[in-house]
């Protein structure tokens, strides 16, 4: 076995490879950059080494500052998690020529896979069912639309080396084939060193599931069931779940048995992904093999029981597999929601800055048995850069059936709290409740479909809004016995507290009327029904235990200016609870106006102005481009809404800029 591993990756994935490795007894060797100097992952290893600033390009993806770093260090082994050098066959090589172990396939699978127009020949000559495509390289926007029209619209233009959702774009007609062939390419060139291009046919309504493979170095490989991966946005994985819901045993076998034919005809060994495209009548096609470890391993890991860290670790110190396929079971269900640094009410994108506030909810078993796990790389203070993946942790749960595992995951989302940077947790949550989600009738198009105008929060039905009132109510009735309890004042000069009250929440005004209870407060409404609130809320607590009748749930609780904010199942609200004399003078209040920034091109989100397409006293066009903006190893292309002329451009290509700050003013 290894006595030292390093780890040439960063945050969460660092952080997990870290644990199985130290629970094994092996020394770790952690790898940082500027911006990654007092991160997780350096705290939690043996040893750290610099290797570098901030951009990428400049240390992980450098395999000098690597190699470095092994000789420094005396490790025997590296582990490159997933992204960077992961799926790099020059990186398995020089390692390899240096007698240090990669924990991971051999340089001949990983090129042969890593490259997605080889991986689609050779899966074809190992009978797996591949996508109708052109496999050769494209060397210009015209040949892509030419070759997109022979094949028929809708295409999927794809980056050769490309992974994660970079360098992939959907073309429905010649002029969005022209402009992703363009955007592919330069996506793919920044993240991945290489700008080849293909296509192939785009399946409509497509499921995205995933197989996991595990061989060692013997010929013995193994399936460990499947993911459903088919909740995306930008062809960027979601949510994830093990099993699917979608997939039967006897087509969970057939695609067991088409990814072992392909890694066996590349000779592979270690943990390995191969993603197909399923259609509505289970057809399944090949769509690439990754030849590391998934980002949602985990709930691969939680329904087989089976730690894949420690398997690729014991796999590359020649170890044989301590198990054969009839050994794999599948128990229960897990799903893994990914949190990530974006602002859902933006449109998603990127958020960065410092988390003022981060609580996990406490991992393990929970008292209805369901399990939590959250794999991260930050903690309370960190700073989410925009140098690197805006993924900030992937929480898990686990149950026996599917709905128990999606209510766990709700509970467990209510339960957390990310304060600083705009993040996703309303949107999961807002996923969890979906009927359709909990249905399980998903396909790669469940965003674009169920979110068509993106998404602006959760809306509260009636019944909700119920409840968050009366949450509101008893907060204040709390909040009012509070303030009566001076000190030294005297029991009949203290001020009396007014049962009456109302509620403003949204475009509803409750009455309600107060009273004490035993363990708690009840909340009559002036229709004669009647709430009972117990909770452990106290002032300054961001989050809280509510039972509502007979309801228990956490929802998280904090002051907006004269109101209490309400966080609840992707449900954002403020609610004012005034007696009924000052609800009636605050009701003829006048209303704010936002300022007017129609005039005004701002940046939607931080990051560098890679292009400034216009230039000043210029008439533009609906749906012009404008500028491009990187950010987050995203390329965003902005245009315009309407028809303009170019007044002042704010900004130049290269700037770094924060959200609204201005890029373009318009006459």
């Amino acid at each position: 076995m290894f006595k030292k591993i390093l780890i040439a990756n960063r945050g969460e994935i660092a952080c997990r490879v870290i644990k199985t490795a130290q629970r094994l007894g092996i020394a770790t060797v952690a790898v940082y950059s500027d911006a990654d100097r007092d991160a997780l992952h350096v705290r939690q290893a043996d040893e750290a080494v610099h290797i570098g600033p901030a951009a990428s390009a400049q240390s992980y993806l450098r395999i000098a500052n690597i190699l470095d770093a092994v000789a420094a260090t005396g490790a025997d082994a590296v582990h490159p998690g997933y992204g960077f050098l992961s799926e790099n066959s020059n990186f398995a090589e020089a390692l390899k020529a240096k007698g240090i172990a990669f924990i991971g396939p051999s340089p001949v699978a990983i090129e042969a896979m890593g490259d997605k127009i080889t991986s689609k020949k050779i899966a074809a000559s190992a009978g797996v069912s591949t996508v109708p495509g052109h496999m050769g390289l494209i060397e210009d926007a015209e040949e892509a639309v030419h070759i997109a029209g022979e094949i028929g619209f809708p295409v999927m233009i794809k980056a050769s080396a490309g992974g994660g959702g970079k360098g992939m774009r959907i073309a429905w007609n010649e002029v969005e084939a022209r402009e992703g062939f363009h955007s592919s390419r330069n996506e793919a060139k920044n993240a991945f060193g290489d700008d080849r291009i293909f296509i192939e046919k785009f399946v409509t309504e497509p499921r995205h599931i995933e197989i996991q493979v595990l061989g060692d170095q013997y010929g013995n490989i193994v399936y460990l069931g499947e993911r459903e991966c088919s909740i995306q946005r930008r062809n960027q994985k979601i949510i994830e779940e093990a099993p699917s819901p979608f997939i039967d045993e006897a087509t969970r076998h057939a695609m067991g048995k088409q990814a072992i034919a392909l890694a066996r005809a590349v000779g592979y060994h270690s943990a390995g992904t191969v993603e197909f495209i399923v259609d509505r009548d289970r057809n399944f096609y090949f769509l690439e093999m990754n030849t590391r470890l998934q980002v949602e391993h985990p709930v691969t890991e939680l329904v087989t029981g089976i730690d894949l860290v420690e398997e690729m670790i014991r796999i590359a110190a020649g170890q044989k597999l301590r198990f054969c396929q009839e050994d794999v079971r599948l128990n229960g269900w897990a799903v893994e929601s990914r949190l990530y640094a974006e602002d859902p009410y933006r449109n998603f994108l990127p958020s960065i800055g410092r988390l003022t506030r981060y609580r996990p909810p406490a991992e393990g078993e929970r008292a209805d048995g369901s399990l939590i796990r959250n794999d991260t790389g930050v903690v309370e203070g960190s700073d989410i850069s925009m140098h690197y993946d805006p993924m900030i942790a992937k929480l898990c749960t686990w149950a026996p059936n599917r709905l128990d595992a999606i209510s766990a995951m709700g509970a467990a989302l209510d339960d957390f709290e990310v304060e600083g940077i705009g993040n996703n947790l309303p949107f999961l949550a807002a996923v969890m409740d979906h009927p359709r989600f909990r249905e399980g009738r998903l396909s790669t198009a469940f965003i674009a479909e169920e979110f068509p105008d993106g998404f602006a929060g959760v809306s509260p039905t009636d019944a909700d809004e119920r409840k968050l009132a009366a949450v509101a109510a008893h907060i204040n009735w709390k909040l009012q016995h509070r303030n009566v309890l001076i000190s030294g004042a005297m029991d009949n000069h203290r001020r009396k507290i007014p049962g009456d009250w109302t509620v403003a929440l949204g475009n509803h005004a409750f009455q309600v009327a107060m009273c004490d209870q035993e363990d708690g407060t009840a909340v009559s409404f002036d229709d004669g029904s009647d709430l009972s609130v117990v909770s452990d809320w106290l002032p300054g607590r961001h989050i809280a235990h509510f039972q509502i009748g007979t309801e228990t749930t956490s929802i998280k609780t904090s002051r907006s200016g004269t109101g209490y904010r309400l966080r609840w199942r992707g449900m954002d609200v403020v609610a004012h609870v005034r007696s009924p004399a000052i609800a009636e003078l605050a009701r003829l209040m006048p209303k704010k106006q936002p300022p007017d920034t129609t005039k005004l091109l701002l940046c939607p989100m931080p990051g560098v102005v890679t292009a400034i397409a216009v230039s000043e006293g210029e008439q533009v066009e609906a749906g012009q481009v404008l500028a491009t903006v990187e950010a987050m190893k995203m390329e965003n292309v902005l245009r315009a809404e309407r028809r303009a002329v170019v007044k002042r451009i704010a900004a130049k290509a290269g700037a770094s800029l924060a959200v609204d700050e201005p890029i373009l003013e318009f006459e």
